[in-house]
């Protein structure tokens, strides 16, 4: 290995969030100085990567950040950390609540006594488990749809 390939050891706390069909693998790093090599790009403090880029761009509009910075502000750790999330399966909204999910299983790691409470009070520690409901064979395209009888 070179010389580039070799990057500090930064430790992270690490915890997998889901819902639906959505998994995100969160890792917190602690960043020491002002930024930090992660798998290869330079990130500041503070910011959040998904797949591999910003996460204003893989989950725009204002919204979508309030949604999920919300655990760091909640525990008031807004720039302590750089995020690193893997998010696999499922559509938007269920990434974006696996993420959520994610992060704020990876802050309980950090400092259980004092985050778990704040969390588990605003609900970011609560699986949402519900998922789509498979269809059944010999029905129709649907769940719940049954076949169209005939009238005659």
């Amino acid at each position: 290995m070179t010389e580039d390939q070799v990057s500090e050891k930064l430790t992270y706390y690490e915890a997998v969030g889901r819902r639906k069909n959505a998994t995100a693998r969160v890792r917190l790093y602690v960043a020491k100085e002002e930024s930090a090599v992660i798998n290869g790009v330079t990130v500041a403090k503070g910011d959040c990567i998904v797949n591999g880029i910003p996460a204003e761009k893989y989950f725009p509009g204002e919204v979508a950040k309030k949604v999920y910075l919300e655990p760091f502000r909640t525990t008031n750790t807004i720039g302590r950390f750089v995020t690193s999330i893997l998010l696999t399966g499922g559509g938007h909204a269920g990434q974006l609540g696996a993420t959520v999910h994610g992060i704020a299983r990876a802050l309980e790691k950090t400092d259980k006594e004092k985050f778990r409470p704040i969390l588990k009070k605003r609900g970011f520690m609560t699986r949402d488990s519900r998922k789509k409901q498979r269809i059944k064979a010999g029905f129709a395209h649907k769940s719940r749809a049954r076949k169209q009888s005939p009238k005659r």
